[in-house]
């Protein structure tokens, strides 16, 4: 599979609006676990939750931050001691899967937990400082080609992550090695978003919805998005890097697991509400808020589509280098 269309991939799926609504489904004290610190892209994956899935529980949820190793703290307390916990929910994205592909989150693997709905899909971004030099993708393609190492650039991921990938696509679209790519990792995009305003860094490469905020203050500015089309609003101005000339793009799909050992029951409440909520128009709303495609899947559906993605991932990990064959 080209490295260039994993987000041809992530799209497949349908969305789910023919369910019937649901009764309330009781959960005591729901959680979203956000495995990094506030702002960054899995804050507004529960943030998504948190408002959408409202209504269809009985109590409200509450967002806790568990940052450390972009994920793999979390991941990691999950398959130990919160196995069987039928409250929480822990925020992933399609960058979680690579962690997990490439072994960043340790022995456990995408068969020890139980992937329970989905968020959305967002899209790769690349971000400047609205006071940047660079007014354009071309210009800070020229740079890339001409001197990689000259423009510093920061994500929220380790060498090898989701975000890393990103930049790693524009280096081989401009002829250069993304080995060449002088980049800063951060433990989640609130932190690299923070040095991007702090001067630290001069390219942030990030996703979509976790730019709505800042795009309304006039902090940053969007480069070209990573989407096989033109977003709609309030992203609709903004030109991708396919349209620029640049052959690049990222799907984000972004969900959440709960422990492998959480009773069915638990787990059932869990998809219910889910897809209760997608079947919703109010839902619909709160994604395209957040700058998401409703991508919507939850219970044995959204299992099947990890199993699949992860598989791909696991052949372009191994095209670009990062396992061995």
């Amino acid at each position: 599979m080209s490295f260039a269309r994993l987000g041809a991939t992530t799209l497949v799926a349908a969305t789910a609006f023919a369910m019937p609504a649901f009764a309330q489904s009781e959960i005591d004290s729901p959680e979203c676990v956000a495995p990094a610190n506030p702002g960054g892209g899995f804050d507004l994956t529960c943030r998504v939750v948190q408002t959408g899935l409202e209504p269809h529980v009985s109590e409200p949820i509450q967002v806790t931050f568990m940052p450390g190793g972009i994920g793999a703290v979390a991941y990691n307390l999950f398959n130990t001691t919160r196995t069987d916990d039928g409250s929480a929910i822990v925020a992933f994205s399609t960058g979680s899967l690579l962690n997990i592909v490439t072994g960043k989150y340790g022995a456990f693997d995408e068969t020890d937990v139980r992937w329970v709905g989905t968020a959305g899909a967002d899209f790769g971004a690349i971000v400047v400082r609205a006071d940047s030099e660079y007014e354009d993708l071309s210009q800070l393609m020229d740079d890339f080609s001409s001197d990689p190492s000259s423009v510093v650039v920061g994500a929220g991921g380790s060498v090898g992550s989701q975000d890393w990938m990103k930049g790693a696509l524009l280096l081989r679209e401009a002829d250069a090695s993304p080995m060449d790519m002088r980049y800063v990792a951060f433990d989640g995009g609130g932190d690299a978003i923070a040095a991007l305003l702090g001067g630290s860094i001069e390219v942030y490469m990030g996703d979509v919805g976790e730019m709505v905020p800042h795009l309304e203050s006039g902090q940053m500015r969007i480069l070209g998005v990573m989407s096989p089309e033109r977003l709609e609003a309030p992203f609709a101005e903004i030109p991708t890097a396919m349209e620029q000339g640049y052959d690049v793009e990222w799907t984000i799909l972004r969900g959440f697991y709960m422990g492998g050992e959480v009773s069915d029951a638990d787990y059932q409440a869990w998809v219910d509400a889910f897809e209760a909520a997608y079947a919703t128009e109010e839902f619909a709303a709160v994604q395209a808020e957040r700058g998401l495609l409703p991508l919507n899947m939850a219970g044995d559906e959204l299992q099947a589509s990890i199993e699949e993605r992860v598989q791909n991932l696991r052949e372009i990990a191994t095209e670009v280098g990062l396992l061995s064959n």
